[in-house]
């Protein structure tokens, strides 16, 4: 191990964040990850994600983590199922057991990355509260609790609401008028059969213009669910969620006539529902080279939600550990050559991403989101 790099910041113990920790410790190059939660279990870390061979997997081979990674897969949640509103089955593709997008939980694919650090590699309870450029690439973070770092490379992979990218860019997330919300139902296939059925063995999207659900059946026979609607701002503040059967109540009114064991998905769950407001970067979201600091996974691209972005925090945190590598001695150079790539490849996931959301809640809502997987079938 090369105690004597300089300092290396990352901000956010996500799976981004933690790839880079992970990539460089292979290298032999050391770097602290402050996270503003207090531990790693003081919150669920999201539902299942499917991980894909071109950029997800590849950057859990170069952190030297496949093999773990593969012992935590849920098998048989490559299924697909489109249905209408009505609980009619418009698709239903089961897993072909090729694995080419493998399904796990998150949680359980950080807990890999975490296990995989030196202890103290991850401080949490450390809230960066700002940051200011010392000169010559340093820079100063300072934490909610009084105290205050100085880095030679700090990396922001904080997230949407960076506390880092306003050194980079002046851009902030914008509204995309859309909105999940988030529930989960228990002991599925006992205590909600008709709805289990209806899910099927792994992702179940119902949809109508402007308003959809999509549903994931996970490890344990849990339905988790995403109720998605196209919404103003001000509808969604005028819900409130810390009112679980009222908002509850609200949510499911936008779904009257729906089929009862699509709707049960909202007004079943054990749990209250938590609004989760999609924003988005501008298209195509870059900055100038400035010494000393960078970006990846949302804190870089934040996007709208199409399968795509977990797999490409966990490759931006990659690529950048290896830039590094390749450079140890000129962090400079490091960072052009990590940020001319991550340029050029994420720019055109924003167009497929804000397509995917029209898919799923346009005007054509359900047929053109089955259009797509027919398509995609065939050219299998």
């Amino acid at each position: 191990m090369n105690t004597a790099h300089p300092p290396i910041a990352i901000v956010g113990a996500g799976l981004g964040g933690l790839t880079l920790a992970r990539v460089l410790h292979v290298h032999g190059i050391p770097a602290t990850v402050y996270e503003a939660d207090p531990s790693a279990a003081s919150r669920t870390q999201g539902g299942q994600l499917d991980i894909h061979e071109e950029d997800g997997q590849r950057a859990l081979a170069d952190a030297g983590l496949t093999e773990e990674f593969r012992s935590v897969i849920h098998e048989g949640a490559e299924a697909m199922r489109i249905l209408d509103q009505h609980g009619k089955v418009l698709f239903d593709q089961p897993d072909d057991g090729t694995g080419r997008r493998p399904e796990l939980l998150r949680g359980d694919l950080r807990r890999i990355l975490l296990d995989s650090l030196p202890d103290q590699t991850v401080q949490w309870g450390r809230k960066v509260t700002g940051v200011r450029p010392l000169g010559e690439g340093r820079h100063e973070l300072a934490f909610a609790d009084g105290t205050t770092v100085t880095s030679a490379l700090l990396v922001g992979a904080d997230g949407a609401w960076s506390k880092v990218r306003p050194l980079l860019s002046d851009a902030e997330p914008s509204y995309t008028g859309t909105t999940f919300i988030e529930t989960y139902l228990h002991d599925a296939d006992e205590r909600h059969a008709a709805t289990a059925e209806a899910v099927g063995a792994g992702a179940m999207c119902a949809l109508a213009p402007g308003t959809g659900i999509a549903a994931h059946r996970e490890a344990g026979n849990v339905l988790h669910t995403y109720v998605e609607l196209n919404r103003s701002a001000e509808w969604v503040a005028g819900i409130d969620f810390t009112d679980a059967a009222t908002a509850t109540a609200r949510v499911a009114a936008e779904f009257d006539g729906w089929a009862p064991e699509l709707t049960a998905l909202i007004t079943d769950g054990e749990t209250a529902p938590v609004a989760r407001m999609i924003h988005t970067l501008p298209d195509g979201h870059r900055w100038e080279r400035v010494p000393g600091v960078t970006l990846l996974g949302d804190a870089a691209h934040l996007m709208p939600p199409s399968g795509d972005g977990a797999n490409l925090a966990m490759f931006d945190g990659a690529e950048l550990g290896k830039a590094v590598a390749a450079h140890p001695d000129d962090i400079h150079a490091a960072l052009t050559a990590y940020e001319e790539a991550l340029f050029a490849r994420t720019e055109p996931f924003y167009a497929q991403a804000h397509a995917m959301l029209d898919l799923l809640l346009g005007d054509r809502a359900p047929f053109g989101f089955v259009e797509l997987f027919t398509a995609a079938e065939q050219t299998q």
